[in-house]
């Protein structure tokens, strides 16, 4: 039978025995965190290894972590997050992919490689500052090209939910490249 313990006992330990309070997080949560990754990539074996590298993160920054929120929400948001990126950057992998067996003869010049980086990174980081269940349904739709219902679906919520948060998600990007698009 495991141990329950509460957030401040948690804090606690940490200041006493490191690798005691990992343990018994990752006693607590790992389940937990493996099935939120899970929603998010719906592969077990990936969600998994996420959720690993999300303690190993822990263990690396032990010594100046302070939890501002409960731990287990840092520890979701963490997941959540690590589980998101990993989306991101594998569709920048496929993209990047499809652009080298799609090169033109004629290569693009430097300032137009600088403004397509300067614009990707642009859009990164508008990405990044949504909230997470905005963010979530808008890189499932573009990122992982799924449906509003699979969304829907996937989620748990309404498609009319999935649409609002779309849309939310498109205003804020537009807001967010218009100093972009004046140029």
């Amino acid at each position: 039978m495991q141990q329950q313990y509460t957030d401040q006992e948690i804090q606690s330990l940490f200041r006493q025995n490191t690798e005691k309070a990992i343990e018994a997080l990752f006693q607590l949560y790992y389940i937990y965190l493996c099935q939120a990754a899970f929603r998010i990539v719906t592969d077990s074996q990936l969600a998994e290894d996420l959720t690993q590298e999300v303690f190993f993160e822990l263990w690396r920054k032990k010594e100046g972590i302070e939890f501002t929120i409960s731990i287990k929400a840092y520890l979701r948001r963490a997941v959540v997050n690590k589980a998101l990126n990993h989306i991101r950057d594998r569709k920048k992998i496929t993209d990047d992919e499809d652009k080298m067996l799609n090169v033109e003869s004629t290569a693009p010049s430097v300032t137009q490689l600088l403004d397509s980086e300067e614009l990707q990174q642009l859009i990164d980081r508008s990405i990044d500052e949504l909230p997470e269940k905005c963010r979530l349904v808008f890189v499932l739709s573009r990122f992982e090209e799924m449906s509003y219902q699979e969304i829907a679906d996937h989620l748990g919520i309404s498609i009319k939910t999935v649409e609002n948060q779309i849309v939310k998600a498109l205003k804020h990007m537009r807001i967010a490249l218009q100093p972009w698009m004046e140029t």
